[in-house]
């Protein structure tokens, strides 16, 4: 786990407060239509944090805004400041696709009423190394005539806040060098900015994003603690001398033995 920022440090390009400025709904509104450079009415937030799980042994998504349209258009925006590997974010889009479209249809629904979908990766990094474009659009077509497009209603997009070619809306190009940590520019991303600025001085808001560190902290040493308890377990099971357990694992020897106890009993 890397290091947590300190609530002064966040800036928009960190999901928490981009989340939090995005719940005005004027702004994520006008995000939105010049993303997709189409007019809405009106957007809907089904819940403040969205989490979709549709089974207890699938791996669940945590989305970071999760919108839909007065048109049943579903929109999944996420802020990715880590540079994985070129293969992982776009199986990542993929999944997170499939499992929008699981929670909106019912069991035994017909496939008629899945709804037009986006999923869309703001990158502060090229998503695709090389190609250096501001924006990257993806539909299902047809190999062997590029025109056909396949109807499906799953768009991908990345945007690319280091990008230097492609033409995108002059507000969005602004955006992302502001996301970039360039001067905020153009009156959308002002607004974004002063309501970036607003809420950083929310008391409550800084108490929240606090106390969802501190969990996540306690949730990765525990998973740590388990993940030593477990390489023990295993150290025991094939007669490695405790000496050699308790130097390479740091427990003390009664931690050692009374686990051992717990081993032999079950």
């Amino acid at each position: 786990m890397g290091r947590i920022k300190e609530w002064e440090e966040l800036t928009i390009a960190d999901n928490f407060l981009f989340q939090k400025v995005m719940q005005n709904p004027k702004l994520c509104k006008k995000l939105i239509e010049k993303l997709l450079l189409i007019k809405i009415k009106n957007i809907f937030y089904p819940t403040a944090e969205m989490t979709i799980e549709n089974s207890p042994t699938q791996k669940g998504i945590r989305l970071d805004l999760y919108v839909e349209t007065d048109k049943g258009v579903i929109i999944d925006i996420e802020m990715q400041t880590t540079d994985d590997s070129p293969s992982l974010l776009p199986k990542r889009t993929r999944y997170y696709q499939s499992m929008i479209d699981q929670n909106v249809l019912s069991k035994g629904e017909d496939y008629r009423k899945l709804k037009k979908s986006y999923v869309i990766f703001i990158c502060t990094f090229d998503p695709f190394p090389n190609n250096n474009l501001k924006q990257y659009t993806f539909t299902n077509r047809c190999h062997e005539k590029n025109e056909l497009d396949l109807g499906d209603d799953a768009v991908k997009i990345f945007l690319n806040t280091k990008g230097e070619f492609g033409k995108i809306d002059k507000d969005i190009d602004k955006f992302l060098a502001y996301i970039d940590g360039k001067a905020a520019e153009g009156k959308f991303t002002k607004d974004v900015e002063a309501e970036t600025e607003r809420i950083k001085e929310h008391k409550e808001t800084r108490l929240e994003y606090m106390t969802l560190m501190m969990e996540l902290k306690e949730q990765w040493r525990e998973g740590r603690e388990k993940g030593r308890e477990d390489i023990i377990k295993n150290m025991l099971s094939v007669n490695i001398p405790l000496e050699q357990i308790i130097k390479v694992s740091g427990w003390s020897k009664n931690k050692i033995l009374s686990l051992k106890n717990i081993l032999k009993s079950e």
